[in-house]
Order: structure tokens, then C-alpha cells, then sequence
């Protein structure tokens, strides 16, 4: 079985000289960056597996020590690259109500029993996840995650029921 990775963040830059890295990631992920052992760097085709020795927090950012990164001159090469974790290892820690950005792209999106159009991409502005959905009429509009517009997502038909506010999908 293949095994697929999700990215949990990306490497932003180094800090200090012993081979820690500034991990950017989203936000309030603090409880499952803290529980992970292992993540992969892809490089090239590669994901390469490396073991946390060590996370710390700042407001910013996490700090990152992998074992076996031992200085500066180690953790350059890693510098803007994207972290991952195997796809089973994200969905233990999913909440009930949580998907995987992968899984929303490509639905349905509908208004009562009306197709409005179909989820293109999932971005995040701070303040919530945002659907980006592409109309009927080929406009892509911004429609965020919260419980008052998106009302319920059917993972097994690939729908999403939304509450289509006036001038939401204009």
C-alpha cells in the first residue's frame, strides 16, 4: 500500500548554530506537533524520515531540533522545504468535525438540493479555513468554513451543504 504524506508546515529558516529550525505551521496545532516523533522532508521524489529530538514553542513558531542535525551547515539544505507526516498518522488526530484539506477539494458544494458548484482549493485567513468554490458560472468565490454557512459535509457522497448568504457565491 502507498503510503501518502500531508504536510504539517514548512521549515522558515534555521535558528542559532546547533542545527535547530524555525517551523512555520498553522495555527493551534500545538497539541499535535507536540505528540509527533517523526516527520519526512521530501527531497527530490524522496521522503526522507527524520526523528524530533527536541520542539519548543514561540509565538511565532516552533523550534525544531531533528536528531542527527547537528549544526547550521545540516539544517541549511532544508531551508523552505515542506514537512510532512504519513496521511494515517494526521487522521488519529483529527476532530470529529476536521478533514483533510485534500478531501474537500473536488466536492459538491449545494444550496438546499441546488448545485452551486464544486470546492477547488482550502486556504486559511486567521480567522477560519476558506473554501475557494468554483460557481456554475465559472466565478471562484471565497466561502468560509464556519458553522453559520457550511452546514454539513457528506464525506461518503461528496457533498457539502451550504447556507448560500446573499452575495456569498456572487
Amino acid at each position: 500500500m502507498k503510503n501518502n504524506f500531508v504536510s504539517i508546515g514548512k521549515i522558515i529558516s534555521f535558528h542559532g548554530v546547533k542545527g535547530e529550525a524555525k517551523l512555520g505551521y498553522s495555527k493551534n496545532r500545538e497539541d499535535f506537533l507536540s505528540k509527533l516523533k517523526n516527520v519526512y522532508i521530501k527531497v527530490d521524489t524522496e521522503y526522507i524520515e527524520f526523528e524530533i529530538q527536541n520542539l519548543r514553542f514561540t509565538p511565532k513558531c516552533a523550534i525544531v531540533k531533528f536528531k542527527g542535525i547537528d549544526n547550521l551547515n545540516d539544517i541549511l539544505p532544508y531551508k523552505g522545504v515542506l514537512v510532512f507526516v504519513k496521511e494515517d498518522v494526521a487522521r488519529e488526530f483529527l476532530e470529529e468535525d476536521e478533514f483533510l484539506i485534500d478531501e474537500l477539494v473536488g466536492m459538491n458544494v449545494y444550496d438546499g438540493g441546488t448545485r452551486v458548484g464544486s470546492v477547488v482549493g482550502v486556504s486559511n485567513n486567521g480567522a477560519s479555513d476558506l473554501l475557494s468554490v468554483k460557481t456554475n458560472s465559472k466565478n471562484i468565490c471565497l466561502v468560509p468554513f464556519v458553522k453559520a454557512i457550511v452546514l454539513s459535509v457528506d464525506m461518503k457522497n461528496k457533498k457539502i451543504q451550504i447556507n448560500n448568504l446573499e452575495g456569498l457565491l456572487s
